[in-house]
């Protein structure tokens, strides 16, 4: 008998909200560097600039996360409690309503009726939960866990570009930060894709050109303002 094939589908929650912050960390926080450095700041308000970002962008995707996340499990909740209504007041038309969606999966009418009644019979509310309003306990939202997580991984990625403004000399910044940023992010696209058991050039070429283009904008922008103040 072979073996059961390997699925990476249930990584998909944490392994979005590590890559999406470790990625927010990495490019902000050099793209505030190299504009930082294009105005011809000296090396502590490059320092500054950097370790600043790095504190508001940490906060800022913390507050995101769990004002988000919060409000995806209060609306969840709430159609848990519409659900649990219907079912106490409708429970025929609610069996009704399972057995047509089970039929439209595939399920000839009669194995749909009993499907659903045996779902219903063992708990009614997740039955209709799975399978109608489409949720999975797996998943279910956890703000605080969201939001440090969150957190943590723009952190991971901030210090990337700020280690790199402190260990190179003033003079090296503009250039060491951007080289050392897009390795950075290419490995970061690459390890993504390895995570999901997807293809690794394709993210990782993505997610180094997006991160080329920040500093870039951001570097000119630096420049324009420094020449102009």
């Amino acid at each position: 008998m072979p073996g059961p094939e390997s699925h990476y589908v249930n990584r998909t929650g944490w392994l979005r909200a590590a890559v999406l912050g470790a990625n927010d960390g990495i490019i902000s926080t050099a793209s505030l560097v190299m504009g930082v450095a294009a105005a011809a700041g000296s090396r502590a308000e490059i320092l500054t600039a950097a370790v600043a970002g790095w504190a508001a962008g940490a906060m800022s995707m913390a507050a995101g996360e769990y004002v988000s996340v919060s409000s995806q499990a209060d609306s969840e909740t709430a159609d848990l409690k519409r659900e649990q209504r219907a079912l106490n007041e409708r429970p025929v038309e609610e069996k009704e309503e399972l057995a047509y969606i089970y039929e439209k999966r595939g399920l000839k009418p009669k194995l749909a009726d009993e499907v659903a009644s045996e779902l219903m019979a063992k708990d009614a509310l997740d039955a209709h939960a799975r399978d109608e309003l489409g949720f999975d306990e797996r998943a279910q939202p956890k703000p605080i866990q969201a939001a440090l997580a969150s957190a943590l991984a723009f952190s991971v990625g901030a210090a990337l570009p700020t280690l790199t403004a402190f260990l190179t000399p003033q003079g090296g910044v503009a250039e060491a930060v951007p080289a050392a940023t897009l390795v950075f992010l290419i490995a970061l696209g690459a390890l993504g894709a390895w995570a999901g058991g997807a293809p690794m050039l394709k993210p990782a070429l993505r997610v180094g050109f997006w991160g080329a283009l920040a500093m870039a904008v951001t570097a000119g922008i630096g420049a324009m303002i420094g020449r102009a103040v």
